[in-house]
């Protein structure tokens, strides 16, 4: 018989402290603030130059902060920006130039030209890793650099295109100190929109695809989707960067766009510091002021930027803000604290009738060459218990597991879950349904701390979206301090709300494994996977994860876990699957499989091996 689900409170009880202050309308103020003094310095500058050089911050600004979202939180490195950059300029320029479009339309339509760009190198580009996706956005601006370049007839080749509109205001064209107004303001906004998109769900969703795609993918974020959507963003803020360069200068040609241009955006963000809120501001300023006086040499400038580069990536990987930080005094870190409760926030009700099976896996095969890890293999599993599969090493366990996450594709058969066909489904579609899992070797998120790692486990239950997360709407609002109590009643449930606020890296291994089961659940899965979860605990650790799991399971999850330790199996186990080679030899309930002759053949050999 199934287990009934024991009901839960949907919220912490009674006496659990309210959602800390939101911190939105400070940085706000704080941000208007800064925006306000640069505004009024750009009053007191001597003369156009200074102005020009001015704007050029602003300009560089923009670059680098949708540089930032790709490279500082997406950990993906372009050298195709020029490229994209071009494709904001050239936009503006030929919709004012020669369809005679008002030049705050082209300049909203370089933003969208240079996103779907964007867009484009990211599905061409983001199969490859590394260097080669390095590589693969060099050709595209190489590409980009050559085809205006060269084509006369569109992009006016070297001489380029004259007589592009400027933004004007009043029917007036913007002064040079109007433009650095409108290029404060511009920064500015895109900060406040973009600090409102990543300190929430999207936000930890690509920090975590910068520390481990696969269990990202297991906890419900679309690896590839949140990949395409981090270079858009940097198309679209270095497109509208073009743009502004094209229409103050009302003049744009091949010149702009080099590779150069490249390497000094990647560098505004890696010399500024990747990922904080400070480097792109700091990078921007200190960049375009070193740009400004290497431009009497331009044949130092390749140099110089080169040099920069490499002292960014070697000796100051953290950036000026990196070192700034240093010497922040740390304020003392506030305890995390929810009132005592058994049980997390909001778990949900079954997504499959009580009636049927919950996981059918029927006539699964999987080879690597001469290995066969599964071989015709069927088995089934019910509501509210707990299974375990076991088997010798290499009995094919693990990658069991990861066919029914979506890690591994079977060979043939059928899986089925809920009545859902899930074989060869993506591993974060495969958790929307109701299967987390965690890993034989950990897949913490190590840089984010505790609270993070269970927030980023709710990824595939929250529903804010892009816009909603972009404007910072009251329902995103509301869905990141659900998000937050719930991640707490969790931790409070597996023991480890007073470690909420510190790196989960830095934790012993055996909490970083608690860690890793209460992601798992915040995901509020109907099955749990649990992959050798007494991997490397002590005998104590042992004990006190089974009687972990037990109160899990009394949720109403399912859990199907793999272990070798077969004390813990036997002691809390209903029942029990056993593997050899990737065959099914036995399964029931654990003491029968204690005295099943096959299993003890697989794991003691028989006498005629023990001789030989």
């Amino acid at each position: 018989m199934s287990r009934a689900r024991r009901p839960v409170p949907s919220a912490p009880a009674a006496g659990a402290p309210a959602a800390p202050p939101r911190l939105g309308g400070r940085h706000t103020l704080a941000v208007t603030g800064i925006a306000l003094v640069a505004a009024a310095a750009a009053s007191m500058a001597g003369n156009d130059y200074h102005l020009r050089v001015l704007f050029m911050v602003t300009v560089h600004l923009m670059c680098a902060l949708g540089m930032n979202v790709l490279v500082g939180y997406a950990g993906q490195k372009s050298l195709g920006q020029a490229g994209l950059f071009a494709a904001g300029a050239y936009t503006a320029a030929l919709l004012t130039a020669r369809h005679g479009w008002s030049p705050w339309l082209a300049l909203l339509a370089a933003g969208v030209v240079a996103g779907l760009c964007g867009a484009l190198i990211a599905l061409a580009s983001l199969r490859a890793k590394g260097p080669y996706l390095a590589m693969v956005t060099l050709a595209f601006g190489t590409m980009i650099e050559k085809l205006v370049s060269e084509w006369d007839e569109l992009f006016g080749g070297a001489a380029g295109i004259f007589g592009i509109g400027p933004l004007a205001f009043g029917g007036r064209p913007l002064t040079h100190l109007q433009w650095v107004w409108f290029g404060i303001a511009l920064c500015a906004l895109t900060h406040l929109l973009l600090h409102n998109l990543l300190q929430g769900r999207i936000g930890r969703a690509l920090l975590s695809l910068q520390a481990d795609e696969i269990a990202a993918g297991s906890v419900g974020i679309g690896v590839y989707r949140s990949k395409v959507l981090a270079f858009v963003i940097a198309a679209v803020t270095c497109g509208i960067a073009g743009a502004m360069v094209a229409q103050q200068n009302q003049y744009i040609n091949s010149d702009f766009i080099s590779f150069n241009l490249s390497i000094f955006i990647l560098l505004l963000v890696l010399f500024g510091g990747a990922g904080s809120t400070l480097g792109p501001l700091l990078g921007a300023l200190l960049l375009t002021l070193v740009d400004a006086f290497l431009a009497q040499w331009p044949s130092a400038q390749h140099f110089v930027y080169g040099a920069l580069l490499l002292f960014a990536l070697y000796l100051m990987p953290q950036g000026m803000a990196g070192i700034l930080a240093r010497f922040r005094p740390r304020r003392p870190r506030r305890p995390q604290t929810v009132a005592p409760t058994d049980m997390p926030a909001g778990m949900p009700a079954p997504r499959c009738g009580d009636a049927g099976p919950l996981l059918t896996v029927s006539r699964v095969c999987k080879a690597y060459g001469g290995v066969q890890p599964a071989q015709d293999l069927s088995l089934e599993l019910r509501h509210g218990h707990i299974y375990a599969l076991i088997g010798p090493n290499g009995a094919g366990k693990s990658t069991m597991l990861n066919m029914l996450t979506g890690v591994v594709t079977p060979d043939k058969g059928t899986i089925t879950f809920c009545g859902q066909a899930i074989a060869g489904a993506q591993g974060h579609a495969i958790c929307a349904l109701g299967i987390g899992r965690t890993f034989q070797n950990l897949r913490l998120f190590g840089a984010l701390s505790v609270l993070d790692n269970v927030m980023t486990g709710r990824h595939s239950r929250m529903t804010n979206g892009f816009c909603a997360s972009l404007l910072g709407l009251p329902g995103a609002r509301r869905q990141e301090q659900t998000a937050r109590a719930r991640a707490l009643a969790i931790l409070q449930f597996v023991g480890l709300a007073a470690q909420a606020g510190l790196p989960a890296g830095s934790l012993p291994y055996g909490l970083q494994r608690r860690v890793e089961l209460a992601r798992a659940i915040a995901g509020e899965p109907a099955l749990l996977l649990l992959d050798e979860p007494a991997a490397g605990l002590n005998p104590q650790e042992t004990v006190e994860l089974g009687k972990l799991l037990v109160k899990v399971r009394a949720l109403g999850i399912t859990l199907l876990m793999v272990e070798h330790h077969m004390d813990l199996v036997m002691s809390i186990s209903d029942h029990v699957i056993v593997l050899d080679y990737g065959v099914k030899i036995a399964e029931g309930r654990p003491h029968d499989i204690q005295r099943n002759p096959r299993v003890i053949e697989a794991y003691l050999g028989t006498e005629e091996e023990s001789a030989a």
